[in-house]
């Protein structure tokens, strides 16, 4: 029997691979508005970062989520994504 193939993703913190049911997405939708999209099915450009709060402090102090997204990230859905870190 055939194994499945598991999505892998690269985290904007670490720059590692890994499963995307193990990172949070961030996305960026048609409209420009800018979101955490936990279920990771949400339309738009996705960014991924680990569930750690190291590779959180790596991707705000480069401001790789802006360049990923090609957009200015507000710092509220920053303080959003800390607390979802901060509360695995």
């Amino acid at each position: 029997m055939k194994s499945k193939k598991i999505p892998l993703r690269k985290c904007l913190g670490c720059n590692e691979m890994k499963p995307k049911k193990e990172l949070i997405r961030v996305v960026k939708d048609k409209e420009g508005e800018v979101f955490i999209d936990l279920k990771g099915k949400a339309n738009g450009r996705g960014a991924y970062i680990c569930r750690d709060i190291e590779c959180f402090k790596n991707a705000y102090s480069s401001k790789r989520l802006n360049r990923a997204l090609k957009i200015d990230i507000p710092d509220e859905i920053y303080d959003r994504l800390k607390e979802e870190i901060e509360y695995e």
